[in-house]
């Protein structure tokens, strides 16, 4: 029974008291920090409910659960292009042609057509049969897919990752991200509605826009929702939403489609994705808090060189929140995070066309819709838990071993995926999934924890600016390898191919991240002796250049 005086509240995963009175305060009469924090904005004023959860924790889980199925709408809207892709190309032109089995023609003649590559044997196949086993039609492949799936997108997307990820260090983020959402989801629900091929460049175009503040925004809102300690397990609920909304592309894209509603066929796939977006977005704007954001140091004359950032102009900003990134360690575990991600985008938007190829009479949609869910989500989860629990005995270093090794133990299911038939290539998929997805939210907590977290949201922008310009251009490279020697060993080649080479920069960066861990280490102590003694012990100018960087060359 606790008495009226105390209530319990949660500080780092656990529970201490504190007093219910007003929050104290300094000498000079002012509330601190500390105190400040806990009791402003975010949740507001009242007592902590009793049973399951405190007021702020649940609230917080709240928070989470908006920003994961934000993540599956942004995921969702970004792969139904993949999956819908042939019947698309089909009523609206564009891509590559080629022989393809009659969906009105009675019998299995997958066999037949997939082995014919010219217009005239497809032509003759159909000439020598009596029910028209084959068709030559657009397979919804080819550079102009490429195209929609990548550079159309990745380039704006990753352009404007950065100025949004600017803006939410400055401005309100929640109202940026409901805006964010409303808008992709709104280019969704137009898309649909698209009759030549430049409608679809145009929306392309624009769901980047929208989307490219998702992630930034998430990431900034969770870190200041949840502690140090419950960080990274955070992420990896929000990461949920990658394999929540992919698998639930394949569901809607594979069964609405067949469905043929109206006669619309995949037209309906873009409606039903994008309406439930525009009213989440609202729900985001009305219902979620802007939470106060954490601060590492006070806000004193003493501390004035730390906190220099708040007086920077909008470029100086970004420069300031690029230099960790000059960091040999960042640079590495950047460019291994884009090899990755390549690898991950090379295979999402070259499944459906991968299994229509060569396996047309395969249901896609029943496997993909519950494989990569199940899977990918015990992956990320499964990974955030294991990098929460070694960091605290080996720090940040044993977060990128759980990647290098999660990565080399996924890359041979990943091969088998493309060497076996289903359903042994699905279930092939699954341990793929669960090794090969631990890399998300894991890498995303070395970053965060390697730059100054007045610019988190900024360093994440150039993160995703990074590994999404190098790794979501990796689908042009497939009609090159394709036409060179086919779709299966161009998949291989960079699928677990990529696995592997991303593995190999992870364990590069492990030669620098030590030196690069034991700056932040100094940057942390120093921070920690600002808030316990108001002031500064090391009053070396060049000690405070190694921890924050100078401005006076800004």
């Amino acid at each position: 029974m606790k008495s009226g005086s105390e209530s319990d509240i949660e500080e780092g995963g656990g529970l201490r008291r504190r007093p219910t009175t007003e929050p104290e305060k300094d000498a000079g009469g002012e509330t601190s920090d500390d105190e400040a924090t806990e009791t402003t904005a975010m949740l507001g004023s009242g007592e902590t409910a009793q049973g399951f959860c405190s007021r702020k924790l649940c609230y917080a889980i709240y928070v989470l659960v908006l920003l994961l199925i934000a993540y599956l709408l942004n995921q969702l809207d970004r792969y139904a292009l993949a999956v819908v892709t042939q019947p698309m190309a089909q009523d609206i032109h564009y891509g590559d042609q080629s022989c393809l089995v009659n969906s009105s023609s009675q019998g299995s003649h997958s066999e037949v057509c997939t082995k014919i590559h010219n217009e005239e044997s497809c032509e003759s196949a159909i000439t020598n049969t009596s029910d028209a086993p084959c068709t030559w039609d657009y397979n919804g492949q080819g550079f102009e897919y490429q195209v929609l799936a990548g550079p159309i997108f990745i380039v704006v997307y990753t352009f404007f990752g950065i100025p949004l990820g600017y803006a939410a260090d400055k401005t309100n983020r929640k109202n940026l991200l409901a805006i964010c959402v409303i808008f992709w989801s709104l280019m969704t629900l137009l898309t649909g509605f698209a009759q030549e091929f430049w409608h679809l460049l145009l929306l392309r175009f624009g769901l980047g826009i929208g989307e490219a503040g998702c992630t930034p925004f998430a990431t900034s809102l969770i870190s200041d929702y949840f502690g140090e300690s419950q960080r990274g397990s955070a992420l990896g609920v929000y990461n949920f939403g990658i394999y929540l909304g992919f698998s639930l592309a394949f569901a809607v894209g594979n069964f609405i489609t067949q469905a043929n509603i109206n006669n619309q066929g995949w037209r309906w796939v873009f409606w039903i994705c994008g309406i439930p977006g525009i009213v989440h977005g609202f729900l985001i704007l009305f219902t979620m808090k802007e939470p106060e954001r954490k601060k590492s140091i006070k806000d004193e004359p003493e501390s004035q060189k730390v906190n220099e950032y708040t007086h920077l102009s909008g470029w100086q900003k970004v420069k300031f929140a690029a230099k960790p990134f000059l960091n040999p360690s960042l640079l590495m575990i950047c460019f291994a995070g884009a090899i990755r991600n390549g690898a991950g985008y090379v295979w999402a938007y070259n499944v459906q066309p991968y299994f229509n190829e060569y396996y047309p009479d395969t249901n896609v949609g029943f496997w993909m819709s519950w494989i990569p869910l199940v899977s990918g989500s015990i992956g990320v989860l499964f990974g955030g838990f294991i990098s929460d629990r070694v960091v605290k005995k080996s720090g940040p270093v044993a977060r990128v071993w759980v990647v290098i090794i999660s990565l080399l133990v996924a890359a041979p299911f990943a091969a088998l995926t493309l060497l076996v038939p289903p359903p042994w290539a699905f279930i092939s998929l699954i341990p793929t999934y669960i090794f090969g997805e631990m890399w998300v939210g894991v890498t995303l907590a070395v970053i965060v924890e390697l730059v100054p977290s007045a610019v988190k949201t900024t360093a994440v922008a150039i993160y995703f600016f990074i590994i999404t310009n190098i790794g979501g251009s990796m689908p042009l490279l497939v009609p090159a390898l394709d036409h060179a020697t086919n779709l299966r060993i161009a998949l291989i080649i960079l699928y677990p191919g990529m696995y592997v080479g991303g593995a190999l920069f992870y364990f590069l960066s492990l030669f620098v991240i030590k030196r690069d861990i034991q700056k932040v280490q100094e940057r942390e102590s120093a921070e920690k002796r600002l808030l316990d003694d108001g002031e500064p012990t090391d009053t070396n100018p060049e000690s405070k250049q190694t921890l924050y960087g100078t401005m006076d060359d800004e």
